[in-house]
Formats: C-alpha cells, structure tokens, sequence
C-alpha cells in the first residue's frame, strides 16, 4: 500500500457466482458457468479466487446459485483455507431466503439478501466480483487507488470494441477518473473520446465502503431495485463518489513481455470460450498460466502424468493422466485422463477429462465435454449439417460442442 493509506482497511471478498451462463450452453447444462472447466486443469472460478488470494485478500464469500453442486464440490476440494486462522475462508453462500421465498434476483439483491455476513465480518471495505472472467488481477492496486482517491465506490475498468461494448456497463469519466455517466449495455455505446472504436467498460468488479454499500442496497430494496449496474450505480453518480481503476495500468509480477497486458477475458460464448484456449498456445502466448510470482491454483491431482506412447503434437497441452496412443493433436486442449488411441486426429479442439476418442476418429474445432466416448472412425467437425443432429453447433463460430456423458468412465488403458 502506498504511504499515505498509514492504515490498510480489512477488506472482504464477495464473490458472485451464481451466474446461469446460458450462452455457454451445452457446457453449462449440468454445471453453472464458473465451474465450467477451463485450461488444462482450472475452472473458471479459479481466477477471481487466485487473484484475490495471490493479493492476499482471504476472507471470500462465494455467492452460488444455478446448477450449484459441481461448484460446491470443486471449492470444497480445492479451496480450502487455514482453518486455525478466523479470516482465511472461502466459504460458499447459497440463497439464505432471508427476506422471503426467493432466490437471488439480481447482483445487488445478492448482496443485499447477505448484509448479515458484512455486517459479521464487520470489514472496511467490500469487493464485489464476479466469477466468470478469465484474468490477472493484483487486487492491491485498485484498493491503493480507492483509498488514494478517498472514493466511495471503485469500478475496475478497460476499453473494449463498441461491438463487444453492448455486453457491459460503458463509463464516461473526467480526467481524474471520477465517473460522470453509467450506462448499462447501451444499444449504442459511447466511444471514448480518444479513441472512437473502443468505449471504457465496467468488468462488474467493485470496491465499496461498507457503510456506503450498506446504505445504498438497503435503498435499492426499498425501491425494488436488483442489479448494481442498472440501478444503483447510475443512480448513486449524484449523491457519492464514484471512481473508475484503469485496470490497463494494473502490473501484475511475473508477466511476460510476449503476453498480452493486461489481458482479461469474457469467456460467456463458446466462440469466446474457444479463443481464450487458443490465446493459451505457443512458445510466447497472449496469456501464459505458468506465472510462479502470480500462480492459478486449483484443486490438487494424484493421479499420474501425462503418457505418450507415440504419436505427433503440435502446439498443444496435454494434461496429467493422459495417455496418447499413436494419436496426431494440433493447436489443441487436451484436459486430464483422456485417452487418444492409434491414428485419432484432434485439431483446434477442446478435449475434457475422463474421455476416450476411439481409433481413426477425426475431430476439428470441437469442444468434448467430460466424460464422453467418440466411437471408432468418426468425424466431428467436417459436415456442420450432420453434427447438428447429434451435437449442439454454434451458429456464430460454427465449433460443435459434444455435451457432457451421464457417467463417469473407467479408463483402461
């Protein structure tokens, strides 16, 4: 912290996760969108949690809600804190119904209808993030700078495409950074005054003053108000002091000079999805997970390493347990004990734990979820009509989604 914040306010983490990731569909049928599996053996969530445990900020609440238990089981195997230590925890918080027979309504119903976790923590400030970006993120910063700007509420932000734009809440700011406009998924973005293709956008993470934060949901219920973006943030730019933290000038140790910085990722499509595995490929790629000075932890593995027996790669990682038998794989995810048998070609694809792909099998741009069998011989990928009567394909990308198997498999190898 810098020196002028001669003291550091205790911070409290909560984490908003319970989104239902409809556009990510199949992969998020039977599981919300951050536990959706991501690199060679990360779920989404793992982001958020790493940034804010690599920041050491260690008290997180993990607010769920859709298709909850996949994320309940991989938080309670992976994530468990100090238990000797009261503020190390990451504890997941289903909808109590405190205030009546409903679920979470909206992000500031969510935080709302669990005041009574803040008000037990008794925390200085509260950070509001989502759970569904893929990123690095030294937390530090923006709470330096929240407190440097003496502001009430903090929203981390970066330029985006105007098309891209629509999706999020678009800020206009003064040269000091305090927000003057809040406009939330605009038809018609407005640019940035430098730059006429790109518009400054909120990535719906926040810091807050606990009495601030308190104060404004106990308003935003009495009106029937559900969403921060859409509702209490525009309203609070006359009363309160709102700042956006450039998250451009976010430095986070170890980066490479070949990544991109900052890089950060809105994987809610299966064409975004896609890219952002791609971006993980290469000697020198847009976003390298091998950072020891900034690691993304996930769940501990004791299985065995990845097995070749032969076989031609390119440009691919393969995770632990795998075992490729006389397979080619190019530009592509291979995740943890899958098995690739004698002339099986996997191209630009996404393939997910516990799967076989039996002999002489072809697959291109295609994203296999858990727990499937590719029969003998087939081809996925090629005739986009003829997968379409079996597999979900993506009318913007064209990349076929093969949905998660009903049951685990014993792989024999």
């Amino acid at each position: 912290m810098s020196d002028d914040a001669t003291v550091q306010p205790r911070v409290l983490a909560m984490v908003l996760a319970g989104g239902e990731g409809s556009r990510l569909y199949p992969l998020t049928s039977h599981r919300s969108k951050p536990s959706v599996p991501f690199g060679g053996r990360y779920r989404i969530v793992d982001f958020v949690l790493s940034n804010f445990i690599n920041s050491q900020i260690f008290s997180i609440y993990l607010l769920v809600q859709y298709k909850s238990q996949s994320l309940i089981e991989h938080v309670r195997r992976a994530w468990e804190l100090s238990p000797i230590l009261m503020g190390h925890f990451v504890t997941v918080v289903p909808p109590q119904m405190r205030e009546g027979p409903n679920w979470f309504q909206g992000t500031s119903d969510a935080i709302y209808q669990n005041l009574n976790l803040i008000r037990l923590q008794r925390p200085g400030v509260v950070a509001v993030f989502g759970a569904d970006h893929v990123y690095r993120m030294d937390i530090r910063q923006m709470l330096r700078f929240h407190l440097q700007r003496k502001a009430e509420v903090t929203v981390a932000a970066l330029p985006q495409r105007l098309a891209l734009a629509r999706s999020f809440g678009v800020i206009d700011t003064d040269d000091r950074c305090r927000i003057l406009e809040f406009q939330e998924k605009p038809e018609h973005p407005k640019p940035m005054p430098d730059d006429p293709e790109r518009a400054y956008v909120s990535m719906g993470n926040y810091l807050f003053n606990t009495e601030v934060l308190i104060e404004v949901l106990e308003e935003a219920h009495r009106r029937g108000e559900k969403d921060l973006g859409k509702d209490v943030l525009p309203r609070m730019l006359a009363s309160h002091r709102l700042y956006a933290y450039d998250f451009c000038t976010n430095v986070v140790p170890g980066t490479k000079s070949c990544e991109e910085s900052p890089y950060w990722r809105d994987v809610g499509t299966i064409d975004a999805y896609w890219h952002a595995h791609q971006d993980l490929l290469g000697l020198e790629p847009p976003f390298d997970l091998f950072n020891p000075l900034w690691p993304i932890r996930s769940g501990p593995y004791d299985g065995p390493i990845a097995k070749v027996i032969e076989g031609n790669l390119h440009n691919s990682i393969i995770g632990a347990g795998s075992l490729v038998n006389g397979a080619t794989v190019r530009n592509s995810m291979i995740r943890q004990e899958v098995l690739l048998e004698p002339e099986v070609q996997i191209e630009d694809c996404i393939i997910m734990d516990y799967c076989i792909i039996r002999r002489g099998s072809r697959l291109r741009r295609v994203i296999v979820d858990r727990y499937n069998v590719i029969p003998q011989n087939s081809r996925i990928g090629f005739d986009l009509n003829e997968d379409a009567r079996r597999y979900h394909v993506d009318a913007t990308s064209g990349i076929v989604t093969v949905p998660q198997g009903m049951r685990e498999l014993d792989l024999v190898y």
